[in-house]
């Protein structure tokens, strides 16, 4: 059979796509770490690269949890040994990857469309292959559309090619994906190019979900990690022997966990999830890409309440990981118009089982073996070559956002027939007309954020009324300069009172109770944004004012009333104010958060404050760090 590409649909039981309207304005804290193991090079990275905020992006936090069937554009690439099925529309995720002689699925897929808070912009997808470019979490694209094009090898190979720009840190990212005929693997070929004249922090993890169960072990060339299980500090540890107990099984595991495996200089880069026949899947790459990972939800109620909100029942998964740093909690330089690549291969790996589930050292060199039989080290060296060799697009199959396009027109970025942007779209018609005529038109609710010098510069010679004010704040704040974001906003309040200008300011105040205030008019001014809504119970939490979040849900319609994130505000202010009784009645009933944050513990929280002594429901449950 030759190499194939083609579209086709994927159905899916899925809720709908998430939405959202709100400027992240936080950022990223960074990491600190003086323990032991911890050197030079780790610290500089750990200290190095946290974002001011996440702007241009938005949050996405407008979704919940009723599905029905839906149907999904794909890209499948397929040879008469694997058959991958991408999808574009969410971050160009590879959703499945199948051994056909065997017909077994290599990857956690998902029977679900379901998305949770997990990511930077609240919105991620559990499942397959995910690909984070830009800084700590799942990336702002995780749940946006990816352009994808068809090109060919020079041997006629069909290559998937998905492309986007990234907004954040301003960088190109293009992913070509190729099966040759007859290949055992995939080959996925990543690069990054930073336009800018400045250096840039760069992060990058290829986040590879595959099923779970007690006889599934993870094996990685290393005999050390940097441990982190979301109570304790990142520490240096033997591994796989932790407290006692072997970490490479981590359906065993009853916490969740995340290990940083040390792969040592000089040793092939790769990870395997393999069962008790020896089988499953690995990952390698070439030596660019240092980093693997291993990370569990745990087998305790939190950890198996995790798995089942994100994928449904009997769903039990892990992640194996890969990234450019030795940890997710680092960024590397990368220097201005510097282009980066590297590639990597995923196919089923089999090793002799008994070796596989023997002693560690056993094991490691059983799985390494089979690796060199099934893709040798030259033949990713050779793959990473021949993506230069890759032609321009042939057919459009999937077309991603208008920002790239509106950045080429604004001199941001060189126009490459490699990487056709398409046009800007209606996003991006204000920032057109910014262009053409100096002027920012109004609108209410205001345009989509943009970031970056060009527009600073646009801004800051014509801004005058609430609305170019107002993003002329915007980016001063993604510069990382809070008093001159506020001395815009000001002079924007000045002009005329906006609840997103109002949001802005109470983001930059100095004490909650004046967060509050300015939340508490934005509120007034928008009652009818159920996003800006929590935001305002949760500044008014903050306050210590329980009586005003009590007095800002009483009016609301009751289907606003009956969110989860304002049903928990209610209730939490019910028990400030000391009426558990009111408290212990809403949980009887249900408060159901959809977007229950990674490692929140409101809801448990909340429960044994009310419940003492009595054990927290499962369905209440998403502890991290205990049993």
């Amino acid at each position: 059979m030759t190499s194939t590409l083609r579209t086709d649909v994927l159905r899916i039981e899925g809720a709908a796509d998430p939405a959202g309207t709100l400027p992240v304005l936080h950022g990223i804290s960074p990491y600190t770490a003086d323990g032991v193991g911890i050197d030079d090079e780790m610290r500089r990275n750990l200290a190095y690269g946290a974002p001011h905020s996440l702007l241009p992006y938005t949050r996405q936090d407008a979704y919940g949890r009723t599905r029905a069937e839906r149907e999904l554009p794909t890209v499948v690439l397929e040879n008469d040994v694997l058959t991958a099925t991408f999808l574009p529309g969410y971050g160009g995720r590879l959703w499945s990857l199948v051994h056909r002689p065997t017909g077994r699925e290599l990857l956690h897929r998902n029977r679900i469309l379901q998305p949770a808070n997990l990511a930077l912009r609240d919105a991620w997808l559990a499942g397959g292959v995910e690909w984070n470019l830009g800084t700590t979490g799942h990336w702002p694209l995780t749940c946006e559309p990816l352009h994808a094009v068809r090109a060919s090898a020079p041997d006629g190979t069909p290559v998937l090619r998905m492309y986007a720009f990234e907004r954040l840190r301003g960088l190109v990212l293009r992913m070509d994906t190729w099966l040759p005929a007859g290949s055992p693997v995939l080959y996925v070929h990543v690069g990054i190019h930073n336009p800018s004249a400045e250096e840039t922090p760069v992060y990058w993890w290829s986040n590879i979900a595959v099923p779970e169960a007690a006889d599934v072990r993870v094996l990685a060339p290393a005999d050390h990690a940097f441990h982190c299980d979301y109570v304790s500090d990142l520490k240096h540890v033997p591994f796989p022997a932790v407290e006692g107990e072997d970490r490479s099984y981590p359906g065993r595991a009853v916490r969740a966990a995340d290990y940083f495996l040390d792969v040592p200089v000089g040793e092939r880069r790769w990870i395997a999830a393999l069962d008790e026949t020896g089988t499953g899947l690995v990952q390698t790459s070439t030596d660019r890409l240092r980093g693997r990972k291993l990370f569990c939800w745990g087998t305790g109620t939190g950890g198996k309440h995790w798995q089942e909100w994100l994928s449904g029942p009997d769903s039990a998964y892990l992640e194996i990981q890969a990234g450019l740093a030795r940890t997710q909690l680092e960024h590397l330089p990368m220097p201005a118009g510097a282009n980066w690549s590297w590639v990597e291969a995923y196919g089923m790996l089999e090793a002799d089982p008994s070796a596989v589930h023997g002693p560690w050292g056993e094991a490691r060199s059983a799985a390494a073996d089979a690796l060199d039989l099934l893709v040798p080290a030259e033949q990713l060296d050779r793959a990473l070559a021949l993506a230069g060799e890759f032609g321009e697009p042939e057919q459009v199959l999937a077309q991603g956002c208008g920002w790239a396009a509106l950045e080429i027109e604004a001199g941001r970025l060189t126009p490459s027939p490699l990487l056709p942007f398409g046009a800007p779209g209606v996003d991006q018609k204000p920032w057109r007309q910014l262009l053409a005529t100096g002027i920012l038109p109004i609108s209410d609710p205001p345009a989509a954020p943009v970031t970056g010098a060009r527009w600073r510069a646009l801004l800051e010679e014509s801004a005058s009324d609430w609305h170019a004010l107002y993003h002329l704040g915007l980016i001063r704040l993604a510069d990382g300069e809070p008093d001159a974001a506020r001395q815009a906003w000001r002079r924007s309040l000045a002009e005329q009172r906006s609840p997103w200008v109002l949001r802005g300011l109470a983001f930059l105040a100095d004490t909650p109770h004046e967060a509050a205030d300015l939340m508490a008019e934005a509120h007034i001014l928008r009652p009818d944004l159920r996003e800006l809504t929590t935001e305002v119970l949760d500044a008014l939490l903050r306050a210590d004012r329980p009586k005003d979040v009590l007095a800002v849900i009483e009016p609301l319609p009751a289907a606003v009333r009956g969110n989860g994130r304002i049903r928990l505000a209610e209730a939490k202010a019910a028990h400030a104010l000391g009426d558990d009784d009111h408290v212990r009645e809403l949980l009887a009933e249900g408060i159901r958060v959809d977007n229950m944050r990674e490692g929140e513990v409101s809801l448990d929280t909340l429960w044994l404050a009310v419940h003492p002594g009595r054990p927290v429901p499962p369905h209440y449950d998403f502890r991290m760090s205990e049993g």
